[in-house]
């Protein structure tokens, strides 16, 4: 390839979305944000769902966007995990998505394992137990009209690619983060499934990213003003995923953080670990690139921030921009306050009944840690705290997988989180190098660009170009501060390390 490929990457997340024009060439590899609009779960009858064809109209919106400004050479899509869709036998929706955040898997997992232990599940899907995982969404939906009529279960990817090209299938990256996919063997777990009771015949034929969909079919190309053939590339669709194809490492020794709304902590590596340990230690192993395994931990993340943010201004309280919050939460004493950032009680999205807030402040009561006082002490809290598990889990990571980690990369919005990265440096005493803050988007490009003939063989040549074309800040160390004893303050808190 020596001309530049213009692309569509539809990064989702699951409080905004955004269609990125990305151009590919030898030396080049830009994104620029075509189009946002804002996501988030609605509550209907009762439960939380995904208004996804609302997301499936402003996808187009921002296609059509690139569309106006010149050829597109390719699509492809990247969201957030485990949520998923079922069609009838007409290749109609079936409903409205429920999101992972709704309670109607509470209690389910007890009842899968009743019939198979979690020893057992692990050892098959290597993945970590969360009560959102898809088998566990699916268990719930047990008996419903639904899930009983469906012939197809999509998730979220493969569902808006379907919408364009009316192919079905299912990309291994997200499939791998469903609690039905067999990480060794690298196909279905239909034993499981069968086990469970769930209908394994609604799982779709498996995709590996790179993977051609098939074109835009031609009404939707008519519709987004599209003159020519465009194919919809299967990327690597979990959006972790495509975010570890974009950090920018130039050794193997490295450790991630894909930092959002989740925080993704973990190593790359060549086979699954699958061992009781991990599996104790709540890690996970989840599908990347060219058969590459993400171990790693899901950490509650920047969401606890963001809706402690949202509550505080639906209070109307004032100065409570993030900017000078941060600066503010710097002065505060370092340390005073650490809670545990996955405690399940955090999961949910705050409500006037259930403030985030109030829920950390409930935390540190119970542990015996001082209560925060006012907003900055309280985000300083969550940062240490956020830091304090970063360090945990690369360290765990590491020891489990037998893994030298020299560097922690951290990619994601929360690259720009100047005072987070500098603290995961102190507590990791590793060097941090933060950014880009489009991997997702950089990841999902560099995919589509080697299928369509860029000269990008594997993963090392796909980091070198984004080296060359976005500089990361770096994080030193620094001494002083005693993260092992934070730690030990810890030890009496919920489980979730």
């Amino acid at each position: 390839m020596t001309s530049d490929l213009r692309l569509a990457a539809v990064d989702l997340g699951a409080t905004s979305g955004r269609i990125m024009a990305a151009v590919v060439g030898p030396d080049r590899l830009e994104v620029t944000e075509a189009h946002r609009f804002p996501n988030g779960a609605v509550r209907v009858g009762g439960e939380l769902v995904w208004d996804v064809v609302g997301i499936h109209r402003e996808m187009l919106a921002g296609i059509r966007k690139i569309a106006a400004e010149g050829p597109i050479h390719g699509i492809g899509i990247d969201s957030w995990a485990v949520d998923y869709g079922l069609l009838d036998r007409d290749g109609r929706l079936l409903g409205n998505p429920v999101s992972h955040r709704d309670q109607r898997t509470k209690g389910v997992a007890d009842r899968v394992r009743a019939v198979i232990p979690a020893e057992e599940m692990y050892a098959v899907t290597g993945l970590q137990e969360l009560p959102f995982n898809t088998v566990y969404q699916l268990a719930a939906a047990e008996g419903t009209a639904a899930l009983e009529a469906a012939e197809t279960m999509l998730l979220l990817p493969d569902l808006l690619g379907y919408w364009l090209t009316g192919r079905i299938g299912a990309e291994r990256t997200n499939a791998s983060t469903t609690g039905l996919y067999d990480a060794t063997r690298r196909e279905w777990a239909l034993d499981l499934a069968t086990r469970i009771g769930l209908p394994w015949s609604i799982l779709p034929p498996l995709r590996n990213p790179g993977d051609v969909v098939g074109s835009v079919a031609p009404a939707v190309a008519t519709e987004l003003d599209l003159d020519h053939d465009v194919p919809v590339i299967a990327v690597a669709s979990h959006d972790t995923a495509s975010a570890v194809v974009g950090v920018p490492a130039d050794t193997d020794s490295f450790a991630y953080i894909s930092s959002g709304t989740w925080s993704l902590v973990g190593l790359e590596l060549p086979r699954p670990v699958l061992t009781e340990e991990a599996r104790q230690a709540d890690f996970t192993n989840e599908a990347g690139l060219d058969g590459t395994i993400r171990f790693l931990k899901n950490v509650m993340g920047l969401w606890v921030l963001s809706e402690a943010l949202r509550t505080w201004r639906e209070r109307g309280e004032d100065g409570l921009e993030l900017g000078d919050l941060l600066a503010e939460a710097a002065d505060e004493p370092a340390l005073r306050t650490v809670v545990d950032v996955n405690d399940p009680r955090l999961l949910g999205p705050s409500t006037a009944a259930d403030p985030m807030p109030e829920r950390l402040l409930t935390l540190a009561a119970e542990s015996g840690e001082p209560e925060p006082e006012g907003t900055t002490a309280l985000v300083r809290c969550i940062l240490d705290s956020l830091a304090l598990a970063y360090r945990r889990h690369v360290r765990t990571a590491a020891e489990l997988a037998g893994h030298a980690v020299d560097v922690v990369h951290v990619v994601g919005g929360g690259s720009q989180n100047a005072l987070l990265c500098q603290l995961t440096a102190d507590a990791c005493e590793l060097p941090v190098l933060a950014g880009p803050t489009e991997a997702a988007a950089l990841g999902n490009a560099l995919v589509q660009a080697r299928t369509l003939g860029a000269d990008l063989p594997d993963l090392a040549a796909m980091r070198s170009l984004t080296r060359r074309t976005h500089p990361t800040v770096r994080y030193d160390p620094r001494p002083g501060l005693d993260w092992e004893a934070a730690e030990r303050r810890l030890a009496s808190q919920r489980a979730g390390w």
